[in-house]
């Protein structure tokens, strides 16, 4: 049998440990702590080591089998080498004409759709939504067998009303990049139609009732109302979009069936990372091949801030 002062300790000491854990894990000064700790993990794990590792193979020889300082020689082959150039070259002009199609034109159809006077605005958000949810894999297939060089395929049987005989559409520079900003259209073009919608739901709509008043007609709504108000909408598209067009990889490489479009036509700055690094096990290439990417990427878009006006407003608040 325990002594009664053995009993009484141990009881006094559950009792006095349980208000001190709770307290702890209660107290104002730690919590904030507890709740940022599941994101300053990630962010370290997952974004902070992973760039240390990158700036580091950057400036070596690894291969499967071996590891070698080399210094800046990385960067430097970057500068005399031709496919890296075509490379840029094909992910700018997609980013480009991605800005063309998919800034504008979802606009136009946000306007459209939020209109007082146009039914079933749920059915036609549905209908322009439906090909995001569609696998990029499933959507680079089909695209594919749509502009085959067959033909029995969906382009060639719609150019052969027009008195056209097959065309070789995925062979050649021009045709290339068409299927891939259709398809970049089809799949993206009902994403930014509802964050535009987004925007649009945001404005006060005593501002268009007070246009009305003064005689406002659509267009002059839409040109000193709507556009203007939808300017902090249009950055965030704008800048999503800058990073979309230069990170694409993936539909050009289910649209050519592989990382080894003719003349390199759809090789993207991904793609290149792609074939250095995992196809060819130059991974210290392959590093600083996503460096130049990350800092293009971050150059364009603080450009666009600056050229915006958002950045000096950041500044100055």
């Amino acid at each position: 049998m325990r002594p009664v002062s053995f009993v009484l300790f141990h009881s006094f000491r559950k009792e006095s440990v349980a208000p001190m854990k709770t307290k702890f894990f209660y107290s104002q000064k730690v919590a904030p702590y507890l709740f940022v700790l599941p994101f300053v993990l990630s962010f370290l794990i997952f974004w902070i080591y992973p760039f240390a590792s990158t700036v580091y193979m950057s400036f070596h020889n690894i291969t499967t089998t071996s590891s070698r300082f080399v210094g800046i020689q990385n960067y430097q082959k970057l500068l005399t080498d031709k496919v890296f150039q075509k490379a840029m070259f094909n992910s700018f002009r997609y980013m480009i004409w991605t800005l063309v199609i998919l800034i504008p034109l979802p606009m136009l159809f946000a306007v459209l759709i939020n209109n007082r006077l146009t039914k079933a605005k749920g059915f036609f958000k549905s209908v322009m939504y439906l090909p995001a949810l569609t696998s990029v894999v499933v959507a680079g297939i089909i695209f594919r067998l749509l502009f085959s060089e067959n033909p029995v395929s969906g382009m060639n049987q719609f150019i052969s009303l027009f008195g056209a005989g097959p065309y070789k559409w995925l062979k050649y520079d021009a045709t290339g990049l068409v299927a891939l900003l259709i398809l970049a259209s089809w799949r993206w073009m009902g994403v930014n139609m509802l964050y535009f919608m987004a925007g649009l739901n945001a404005i006060d709509t005593s501002l268009y009732e007070s246009a009305s008043i003064d005689g406002a007609n659509g267009w002059q709504k839409f040109r000193y109302i709507s556009l203007p108000l939808l300017k902090p909408t249009t950055i965030y598209v704008l800048t999503i979009s800058i990073y979309a067009g230069l990170a694409m990889f993936m539909e050009s490489y289910m649209l050519w069936a592989g990382n080894n479009s003719p003349k390199n036509i759809g090789l993207t700055i991904v793609g290149y990372l792609y074939r250095r690094g995992i196809e060819q096990g130059k991974f210290g290439y392959a590093s600083a091949v996503g460096l130049i990417l990350l800092i293009i990427a971050l150059i364009v878009n603080f450009i666009q801030l600056i050229i915006s006006g958002t950045f000096k407003k950041e500044v100055k608040q």
